[in-house]
């Protein structure tokens, strides 16, 4: 079965889209150098904002007739074709592609509230599809709308990234309380949360460093922990170039950080391929 992470959280601004789109090219170079038979990642925009569809092709005009709306909106029986013609190659590697969102989304979202069946959108196409790649990886909105309810109904591994800042243990759980709950009322017993990500960590901030320990040391969240991500310049800079942090600079903090998150989730995909 491929598995499929889905980066989520209510709060924005804590480096979800920066995240997946790092995380869905770096599984596709380490799958490669691996010498896997399959080195092929989808990436799934699911915010209407399109920053990871733009970053990761240069365009965020996608709309009607190409893009994750016209999966949604389609025809149940059409839309695994309707998905594997709109899907792109992403200009960062001809091994990553991406299916891009839309500003179309948000009122593609409100159409089909109270639609039977409406969470299942994008996890019964996704289905037909998923084998075609090693790995796929869901960006989503800094809400949980029925947009990221689809992303959830459609995975396996829930991320939560998280800045030092909001490590508020209740915040936390209460995220985790919602995927928990998505799981069972959808009746998807393989999505389960894998992993909390913090992502701009500055380690000269007291505060931060306090956050992380009561992290690392409560007992159930201390054990989600999966990676910390620094801050740096060299994301930012990544993102006005429209490049992957990789690709700005191999040897940044950031790059470390998230190969060394890399490295983990392959692990993962080798377990599940066993």
């Amino acid at each position: 079965m491929t598995r499929v992470f889905v980066l989520t959280n209510h709060k924005g601004g804590v480096g979800k889209s920066t995240s997946a789109t790092n995380i869905a090219f770096g599984l596709t170079g380490l799958l490669r150098r691996a010498g896997a038979a399959n080195c092929r990642v989808l990436l799934i925009d699911t915010d209407s904002q399109s920053h990871a569809t733009l970053v990761t092709t240069g365009r965020n005009d996608f709309g009607t007739d190409d893009s994750l709306y016209s999966v949604l909106m389609a025809d149940r029986q059409a839309a695994p074709q309707v998905m594997a013609s709109v899907i792109v190659q992403s200009h960062w590697d001809a091994d990553l592609h991406v299916l891009p969102a839309s500003a179309l989304l948000e009122g593609g979202e409100r159409e089909l509230m109270g639609v039977a069946g409406a969470p299942y959108r994008l996890a019964d196409p996704l289905s037909r599809i998923a084998g075609h790649y090693a790995a796929v990886v869901i960006d989503t909105r800094p809400s949980f709308s029925l947009m990221t309810e689809m992303a959830l109904v459609a995975a396996t591994d829930a991320i939560i990234p998280v800045e030092p800042r909001y490590l508020e243990t209740v915040g936390l759980l209460s995220v985790m309380n919602k995927i928990n709950d998505v799981r069972e009322g959808w009746r998807r017993p393989d999505l389960r949360v894998s992993g909390i990500l913090v992502t701009k960590m500055d380690s000269r901030v007291k505060g931060h460093n306090h956050l992380l320990d009561e992290l690392k040391s409560h007992n159930i969240l201390g054990r989600l922990l999966c990676g910390v991500i620094p801050a740096n310049e060299a994301v930012s800079y990544a993102h006005r170039e429209h490049v992957s942090i990789f690709a700005h600079d191999p040897k940044a903090p950031a790059s470390h950080a998230y190969a060394q998150l890399i490295g983990t989730l392959v692990k993962r995909l080798k377990g599940s391929a066993a």
